[in-house]
């Protein structure tokens, strides 16, 4: 077993993806300096033909990316900022996503969009800090959020090797948390398959990313009082329906915390499809940041606006004790 920290595992996903298949290829602005630290010695590794740093503009390398991608590339775009993704919105959601239903398969687009950093960083601000991610599950888009070290391996090699788009969110607030890891065992995870972190009877917590740390915590303090199951669904599209299910019909009980606003967020969908499909025998309730929230520059601020542990704890502690219907 050796300590591996999530950005480190990143790293290593795709360095051992780029030595393994030589069509996998990187395009991001600052690349080859490793500014995000995750393509760290790729550039004198690999060369500047499969780390290409490009120009500034979002727009013009993420369609190069669906052209090489159709040519038989398999391309990883590394975005600074999470922002960035709604300059490239149509790009991946009307084009790149859309040439293999609108071909009936024939066509294959295999590119990585990839955010190392996602969410609020401190003093990031309005315009850096947003977690888009119930966009992409909106219009269909495999989107994946992993919150441990050997899920961000895992996911991160599926999501290369898949023949569709993938957009991978790597949370500012995960890129820190270290586990102990068998680095021989580090293998991929499919993706659209959930995993249970803590095993629990009378709720269901289902936390999104860097927030499933949160989740064992509150689950932790509430342990002598509340037997909580917590739920990682890992991918946000494909969701993994069953999974959760298999747990909410244990508990009865449901609670969702996610980083993201309130307003059509992807908390409000999976309270949605529990109420319409599984056996809540009391009202879900979800954490999130507030409608159409923007995070402010000011600490104190930025902090007030995203979802708390104690936000939870109170949620779990009142779900815990509704009256059944």
């Amino acid at each position: 077993m050796a300590k591996l920290s999530y950005l480190k595992a990143l790293s290593r996903a795709l360095n051992d993806e780029m030595a393994r298949d030589e069509n996998v290829c990187v395009l991001g602005e600052d690349i080859g300096v490793a500014v995000n630290n995750v393509t760290t010695g790729l550039l004198g590794k690999f060369g500047p033909h499969r780390v290409v740093d490009t120009p500034l503009s979002e727009q013009a390398f993420t369609s190069f990316a669906t052209g090489a991608a159709l040519a038989g590339k398999r391309p990883v775009i590394e975005f600074q900022i999470p922002s960035l993704l709604f300059l490239v919105f149509e790009q991946i959601a009307n084009q790149a996503h859309k040439f293999s239903l609108m071909t009936g398969g024939q066509a294959k687009v295999p590119v990585t969009y990839f955010v190392p950093g996602s969410g609020s960083r401190s003093g990031w601000a309005g315009q850096h800090s947003d977690h888009p991610y119930g966009l992409f599950a909106h219009v269909g888009v495999k989107t994946v959020v992993p919150a441990t070290p050997e899920d961000a391996y895992g996911l991160f090699l599926s999501a290369i090797r898949d023949d569709d788009p993938v957009v991978l969110f790597a949370p500012a607030g995960a890129l820190g948390v270290r586990a102990d890891v068998d680095i021989a065992a580090l293998d991929a995870v499919p993706l659209g398959v959930g995993r249970v972190h803590r095993e629990g009877s009378d709720v269901t917590v289902v936390a999104v990313g860097h927030l499933v740390q949160d989740a064992l915590a509150v689950a932790e303090q509430l342990a002598d009082q509340i037997s909580v199951e917590v739920f990682d669904p890992r991918t946000l599209y494909p969701f993994d329906w069953a999974g959760l299910a298999a747990s909410v019909n244990k508990t009865g009980r449901l609670v969702v915390i996610d980083d993201s606003n309130r307003m059509c967020g992807i908390a409000g969908e999976i309270l949605a499809t529990a109420s319409e499909e599984m056996r809540l025998t009391v009202p879900p309730k979800r954490v999130t940041r507030p409608d159409g929230a923007v995070l402010p520059f000011a600490r104190e601020l930025d902090l007030a606006v995203q979802p708390q542990a104690d936000q939870l704890l109170t949620a779990v502690q009142e779900v815990f004790k509704a009256t059944p219907r």
